[in-house]
């Protein structure tokens, strides 16, 4: 049985030194061998980012995890966020808003901006809505009425959501 003992000489000039056996790499060939690791390092790098790179959907993307769809959570309760932020509710903004504007007689009537009697079902409202947005979008009409999309659109905003309808029919009647 033969057995070979290998060992690389690097700069060496004096060949008498070096054995019978030896492996001896020139400068030269020591940049191919560099150049060759760092390109395989690269190469796997690329393979392992492919995805990333083409920009390709994994098993992740695909299917539908909660963490996907609410990141809200992670939002308003990580360690981050300061304890002491004051968080209004949509309802208390809302009363806020009808307040305001009840107090200064400037409360809107959105069943009249929308065109629809006060107890008008939710599917008349949504069918008024679309037909007015149809009507005023400001990219097919040859009018420039964005204050009265505005308008539409809040008042749709409003009267679509049952809750805040309710808390608008309140305040509308009052004043």
């Amino acid at each position: 049985m033969l057995t070979y003992s290998t060992i690389v000489v690097f700069g060496q000039d004096d060949m008498e030194s070096v054995k019978k056996n030896d492996l001896v790499v020139t400068d030269e060939e020591q940049i191919i061998l560099f150049t060759t690791a760092i390109l395989i390092v690269v190469g796997i790098f690329l393979y392992m980012a492919r995805n990333i790179i083409r920009r390709k959907k994994t098993a992740y993307d695909k299917k539908e995890f909660s963490s996907q769809k609410d990141r809200d959570y992670e939002k308003y309760h990580s360690d981050w966020t300061n304890d002491y932020e004051d968080f209004k509710s949509k309802n208390s903004i809302d009363d806020e808003e009808f307040r305001k504007a009840m107090e200064k007689s400037s409360l809107l009537n959105y069943y009249e901006i929308l065109g629809v009697p006060n107890d008008a079902a939710q599917m008349e409202i949504k069918s008024r809505y679309r037909q007015l947005a149809k009507e005023l979008h400001p990219d097919k009409s040859k009018n420039n009425d964005s204050d009265k999309m505005v308008e539409i659109n809040k008042a749709y905003e409003v009267l679509s959501d049952k809750d805040r309808r309710e808390r608008y029919d309140k305040y509308l009647n009052v004043s």
